[in-house]
């Protein structure tokens, strides 16, 4: 299993919720200390995808950052890895990327969380966690404690903030998963890595 990416802070884009330029506006996120990008903008075809992905790759690799893709993992050879729906075929992803890709999925339960376990993922977000206006009428919110002993290494999503993000990690998260809190403001990326940051020592592998 490959381990997360350090600062365990998943951004995951949004050119929808961006101010400007979407590379541009991840470039400003990885100055304000992002370190892992998801590029999710399934709606675009697959070559503007790649585009994008070639646009941020340098951004990630000047900082030792890890990029991965949502969704389309034919693409996942571009980057370090691919994110997959709730159900998505991670026993193919792997076979098709190999051992050392980062391979995640997004999850909206434990029975979730424990599939993607047992079909080999390296991680997978569960949301939501707290109430999100980046996706209104998802819910209801499952609160901190479905955090707890989770057989994978699991990141809070949804409605995570500066303020809350410290208690994901003492719930029983590995790290935390941000979209459009960052993408519309990069500099609240670091309230949210301080968070992160103080709970090192009180949690193995954080």
């Amino acid at each position: 299993m490959r381990p997360l990416p350090d600062p365990p802070l998943l951004l995951i884009t949004d050119r929808h919720q961006a101010g400007g330029d979407l590379a541009s506006v991840v470039a400003a996120c990885v100055s304000a200390g992002c370190r892992w990008v998801s590029l999710r903008e399934k709606d675009l075809p697959r070559d503007h995808q790649s585009a994008l992905l070639m646009r941020l790759r340098p951004v990630l690799a000047q900082v030792g950052g890890v990029l991965t893709i949502h969704g389309d993992m034919a693409l996942g050879s571009l980057c370090d890895g691919v994110h997959l729906p709730d159900g998505g075929d991670i026993v193919t992803a792997r076979a098709l990327l190999g051992p050392d890709a980062l391979i995640g999925t997004s999850c909206h339960d434990r029975d979730g969380v424990a599939a993607a376990a047992r079909d080999g993922a390296d991680y997978a977000t569960l949301s939501p966690i707290f109430l999100t206006p980046s996706k209104p009428g998802y819910g209801p919110a499952l609160e901190l404690g479905v955090l707890s002993g989770l057989p994978l290494p699991t990141l809070a999503l949804g409605g995570v903030d500066g303020g809350n993000a410290g208690a994901c990690i003492g719930a029983g998260a590995a790290g935390v998963a941000v979209m459009g809190t960052i993408m519309r403001d990069p500099a609240s990326a670091g309230p949210i890595l301080s968070a992160l940051a103080a709970t090192r020592g009180r949690k193995p592998g954080i």
